[in-house]
């Protein structure tokens, strides 16, 4: 298990070997530092506490400050707890190069806000007829349901309301490029957030299956379509 807090900085796009272009979101991650480690014998769990990004003192309250004092650490302004593996000690930095490239992650972030939203933009609803009785009202939900029998809306039913600012994983993203010096992790795809805002970079907790062999993702069952090959195909004859 690895893990390093970062910032999502945008989105941009790279070229393979192959010259196929991959969407990519760059990360700023770390240098995170431990700042406290806990034990099965002490709190019942064992775990890691990591530190990122320096702030001004004053805006850290006394006992946050007291926290960082006696780990020896200076004031940081997000603290995150990761079930990680090895040696890990207070004072230790955890920085970029805890990835490499080819590594499989899970990225946690905020997803944006978006405020007060209606049902259509919420949840996908549509819009009511608009040839006779809708009214002005033709962006809005609708008949709920249930007359005397429950004479109440059923719950989880979609409606208007707050949208965004929620806890969003993508997972199973592969790490495209790691370059250490400038603190930089650069993934496939695209993570939640807005730019600048906090994600968490994890080992992901997919199995992940390596195809082996020459013929990896060719069947050797001549039921499958993978099996069968078709001799009209240009493919096929230039074998």
């Amino acid at each position: 298990m690895k893990a390093i807090i970062g910032k999502k900085v945008g989105m941009s796009q790279i070229f393979d070997a192959d010259g196929k272009v991959i969407p990519v979101t760059v990360i700023e991650a770390g240098p995170c530092v431990v700042v406290q480690k806990k034990t099965v014998e002490k709190d019942g769990y064992a775990a890691v506490q990591l530190g990122f990004e320096d702030v001004l003192e004053r805006k850290l309250t006394k006992p946050e400050m007291g926290h960082l004092s006696k780990a020896g650490v200076g004031p940081k302004k997000h603290l995150k707890e990761f079930d990680l593996e090895g040696d890990l000690n207070v004072g230790d930095i955890v920085k970029a190069d805890t990835f490499a490239a080819g590594d499989h992650v899970d990225v946690t972030g905020t997803s944006k806000g978006h405020g007060y939203q209606g049902v259509i933009k919420r949840h996908g609803a549509h819009r009511l007829k608009e040839t006779h009785g809708s009214g002005p009202v033709a962006r809005q939900i609708g008949s709920l349901g249930a007359g005397s029998h429950m004479s109440k809306i059923i719950k989880g039913t979609i409606g208007a309301g707050h949208m965004g600012v929620e806890q969003v994983t993508i997972m199973n993203l592969d790490v495209v490029k790691v370059d250490p010096e400038l603190n930089m992790i650069v993934v496939r795809g695209a993570v939640p957030g807005p730019k600048g805002g906090l994600v968490t970079i994890r080992s992901t907790k997919k199995t992940i299956i390596e195809k082996k062999g020459e013929a990896a993702g060719i069947s050797a069952n001549p039921q499958k379509a993978s099996a069968r090959v078709n001799p009209q195909k240009a493919s096929a004859r230039n074998k």
